[in-house]
């Protein structure tokens, strides 16, 4: 038993760890290391197994150091993972499906994927919701029902994720909300152990919702 335990740490090469830490009821966790603080995630690869194990191919292989929090709007999300320092859009790997029908919401801490208009288009962006933003949860499979995958939530951080949130944005590199001054990924980490959540995540029925969501910015 503990041998499994050992090889099914050592399986993060190639995003091996989100299917055999399902399998075994525990999630990954990472952490934020960003330049106004750190911020650590709980990943649901329980629950988005596609989209947690693309994430972590993007985290092993550096892709995220050196990133920007490109879009922050507060009282809704801060979004980032595409774009460097100069706002140049970094090549990803090939777009996922969108595993949004998964049960999760877009509760306050959460974190999911961004894409374009297109459903199945996520690559590498995420964004952090602010608040409850019901409105971009799953309501049916067609292309304005489909919503957005939330693939984890904030464990530890939630002041910083605020700290974001409350920076000043204006125009840059033809896009708005673009923090004045950057807010930088420094790298991305695994971490072995789960903190204890400070944040409730909350797992509801799901309420039809008849409001147009707004579009993350688009991921390529």
């Amino acid at each position: 038993m503990i041998f499994k335990q050992v090889c099914a740490t050592l399986l993060v090469g190639m995003g091996l760890l989100a299917t055999s830490a399902a399998a075994e009821g525990t999630n990954p966790v990472v952490t934020l290391k960003t330049s106004m603080g750190d911020i650590t995630l709980e990943l649901y690869a329980d629950k988005a197994p596609i989209t947690v194990a693309n994430f972590l191919k993007y985290v092993d292989n550096g892709f995220y150091k050196g990133t920007l929090f490109h879009r922050v709007v507060r009282n809704f999300m801060i979004q980032g993972g595409g774009f460097t320092t100069k706002m140049g859009l970094k090549s990803t790997l090939p777009p996922i499906k969108n595993e949004s029908d998964n049960g999760l919401k877009n509760t306050r801490g959460t974190i999911a994927m961004g894409r374009t208009i297109l459903p199945h288009s996520a690559a590498a962006q995420f964004f952090i919701n602010t608040v409850a933003n019901r409105r971009l949860d799953f309501k049916d499979p067609s292309s304005g029902g489909i919503g957005y995958c939330v693939f984890g939530r904030v464990t530890k951080g939630m002041d910083v994720v605020a700290k974001i949130e409350a920076a000043a944005t204006g125009i840059r590199g033809g896009m708005r909300n673009v923090p004045k001054t950057d807010i930088v990924i420094i790298d991305v980490v695994r971490e072995i152990v789960a903190p204890e959540a400070e944040v409730e995540f909350e797992v509801e029925p799901m309420v039809p919702d008849v409001v147009d969501a707004p579009a993350p910015a688009p991921v390529q």
